[in-house]
């Protein structure tokens, strides 16, 4: 059995992300879903006729909120 009580090292630090990092990263996958979230919407608005219930930006700003931090949770 190992022992961690030995030494310096700190098994419970966590390191913090700074809000630029996050800010760039939510930049990124936001633009990158934006692309699939318009064809999506105008794919619905000429099958069905009418319009979508929820915009396309909406849409992609949803997804990099929900998305974002799952990569800095680690």
């Amino acid at each position: 059995m190992s022992d961690y009580t030995a030494g310096d090292v700190d098994l419970h630090h966590v390191k913090r992300v700074t809000k630029t990092e996050f800010r760039i990263y939510f930049a990124l996958i936001f633009a990158l879903a934006l692309v699939p979230h318009i064809l999506g919407w105008l794919y619905q608005l000429v099958r069905h006729l009418g319009m979508p219930r929820r915009d396309p930006v909406s849409r992609a700003w949803l997804d990099a909120r929900a998305i974002t931090p799952m990569i800095f949770r680690g």
